[in-house]
């Protein structure tokens, strides 16, 4: 059987690969190759030392990471870097933390790629909503309570107002995971009581999820405020919203919620 991927990274070509949420056996087999073959890696800020150790000694390491405004590299500098390198016939690596395709600038790269005639390709990473969740051990959907899974991110710039369709996002019937949300967490929790969700939304808070400094807290959505001021640190943080979330004390009851709907 012809082995096709001992042609998918020739030189002048880019990965966008996804480093996961940070614990390095979380990675997929793809990407550690990937990791292993590239000639330059462009990484970003959270990915982790024992990930880049994954690469060539001859390969060489660039940081463009961006985190908390305290950006090393704008996003069009970065688009300029990937494809020169490619263009000088490099295999290019661009390693994101979590999944590249999500709230990973993954379009601007794309793009800046094909404009120049450049062969890129995505390799998947776990996302941070499902590591907190199986750091959590919980799941994301749940029969008759969850029935839908939205991300959004909380990013916006300072002094900007978070814009989001909050009544779609105020759904009883789903879990939302709120990526970059600490910071954001007084106004995510505002406005998802004023759209209609109910206080007592129960809400898990995970930061640095997957690794070995991480911390979980689980609260309800009017107390989100307070939790997130007190109960975190200065790691990234995800908040995940919504029934499903419901703490472990209660699992009799979420329980005993799907045997109904199994009745029906």
């Amino acid at each position: 059987m012809t082995d096709f991927r001992k042609n998918d990274f020739p030189g002048g070509s880019v990965w966008l690969v996804g480093a996961g949420p940070g614990d390095a056996e979380l990675l997929t087999r793809k990407a550690e190759r990937l990791i292993g073959e590239a000639s330059v890696v462009f990484y970003d800020a959270l990915v982790g030392a024992d990930i880049l150790e994954m690469a060539a000694r001859s390969a060489r390491l660039v940081h463009v990471g961006k985190r908390s405004g305290r950006h090393s590299k704008d996003q069009g500098t970065i688009d300029t870097l990937i494809v020169e390198a490619a263009l000088q016939g490099e295999k290019v690596v661009r390693l994101k933390g979590g999944d590249p395709a999500i709230f990973g600038r993954a379009t601007e790269e794309l793009e800046a790629c094909r404009a120049a005639g450049i062969a890129v390709r995505i390799c998947p990473g776990v996302t941070a909503a499902s590591a907190a969740a199986a750091s959590l051990g919980a799941s994301l959907t749940l029969r008759g309570l969850a029935r839908k899974l939205t991300f959004v991110t909380a990013h916006a710039r300072a002094g900007e107002e978070l814009e989001l369709d909050w009544a779609r996002l105020a759904d009883p019937e789903a879990t939302l995971a709120v990526y970059m949300g600490k910071a954001a967490a007084p106004q995510v929790s505002a406005k998802l009581i004023t759209a209609g969700l109910p206080a007592e939304t129960p809400v898990a808070l995970v930061e640095n999820a997957s690794l070995p400094a991480e911390r979980q807290f689980h609260t309800r959505l009017d107390l989100l405020p307070l939790a997130a001021r007190t109960a975190l640190g200065d790691g990234p943080a995800l908040l995940l919203i919504g029934a499903a979330m419901a703490r472990p004390d209660g699992v009799d009851a979420v329980m005993e919620h799907v045997a109904e709907q199994s009745a029906d």
